[in-house]
């Protein structure tokens, strides 16, 4: 068996950098060695302090979540104007973002099914999918059940294998963006712990939050938990592929040698939430920082421009990462569970064995 199906993982994931023009109907194009037309495209200004803003294209271009607030979809065509054969073009109307002159811009981008939808029925309500079951990443849209008897309810997500990450949103209303993650307590087995991309709070657990649980084919919700009753509903769901995507934990040991985490390849993007303080969300990736030491963090749940040098975050190396700072504890406290999920830049070692070279 080969050690990655995946040799180029540009093909599913890449990051993007850009200094805006004021040009409207820009396109932007990826430089991997593959060509990508996302279909999940994930924007920040990193040297302004201004909403993130997430776009798929099961949604459509003319609308947007931000994972740092509860907000639902909200109009505004100037984003993301186009997914596009290997990038995608944005819209300016004078504001911060997407290509405002002078300031910096990064976009992480997922291929999923190039906008392509179907019905899937594995769960108990149907739901809309697009999946690219190949790197284990599917948009998923879907109206929760009413808030009846238990609430409990279940979704089909076209993954194919039980996820190691599940991000879900009302669409129409103001919630939380409740998480399933493997790494919180319960591990793949969690029916109750949750954490929320918006918000620095440690996980938390409540009754039945994910139903029956997560399995090959569906993830479970509850209405008046995870869910509001009878809400249009978006999830992102991923799954580990090797050589390609990791979602884990860690334990912190405080101290400014910090341990390191095993993925099986270089990575080229990383987020990680402390489960166990009130921590922000940091996310790193080869574009902002191609060499080590990796320190340019930027948070999902917050406005914050580009958090600078002040830490020596970590290190990606040739088979992970290794944490270099203790700073504030977020990444490193001693003793504290610390989740991540992880994108390749390249495999540890390919499918007809080439191993990876260290940064």
């Amino acid at each position: 068996m080969a050690y990655t199906n995946i040799d180029d993982p540009s093909a599913h994931f890449q990051t993007l950098l850009w200094t805006g023009n004021d040009v409207d109907g820009r396109a932007l194009t990826n430089d991997g060695n593959s060509d990508l037309q996302p279909d999940l495209v994930w924007l920040k200004n990193r040297n302004v302090g201004y909403n993130h803003f997430l776009q798929d294209s099961s949604r459509g271009t003319s609308v947007y979540l931000s994972s740092n607030t509860t907000t639902g979809d909200t109009t505004w065509t100037n984003l993301v104007e186009s997914f596009d054969t290997n990038g995608f073009t944005v819209g300016d109307d004078g504001s911060q973002v997407p290509n405002h002159t002078g300031n910096t811009f990064v976009g992480w981008q997922w291929k999923a099914n190039g906008g392509t939808t179907s019905s899937n029925t594995d769960g108990s309500i149907t739901s809309t999918v697009q999946a690219n079951q190949d790197a284990g990443f599917s948009i998923v849209t879907f109206t929760s059940a009413p808030s009846s008897g238990t609430g409990i309810f279940s979704v089909g997500h076209g993954l194919g294998q039980i996820p190691a990450m599940v991000i879900t949103k009302s669409r129409d209303s103001t919630s939380n963006w409740w998480t399933w993650h493997k790494g919180l307590t319960g591990g793949s087995s969690n029916t109750s712990y949750i954490v929320a991309l918006e918000r620095i709070s440690i996980e938390a657990s409540y009754s039945n939050a994910w139903g029956a649980g997560m399995t090959s084919s569906v993830f479970g919700m509850q209405s008046g938990n995870t869910a509001l009753a009878s809400t249009d509903y978006l999830a992102y769901c991923f799954a580990e592929k090797q050589g390609y995507s990791k979602f884990g934990s860690y334990v912190g040991n405080g101290n400014d040698n910090g341990p390191f985490v095993y993925t099986g390849f270089k990575p080229a993007f990383v987020m990680v939430k402390n489960a166990n303080a009130t921590k922000n969300w940091y996310m790193w990736d080869n574009k902002r920082n191609p060499y080590n030491v990796v320190n340019n963090g930027l948070n999902a749940n917050t406005t914050n421009a580009t958090q600078g040098t002040a830490y020596d975050s970590l290190d990606f190396l040739s088979n992970g990462f290794k944490i270099r700072d203790y700073a504030d504890g977020t990444w490193n406290g001693s003793g504290n569970t610390i989740i991540y999920m992880a994108f390749a830049e390249n495999p540890f070692t390919t499918s007809t064995g080439v191993p990876c070279t260290a940064r």
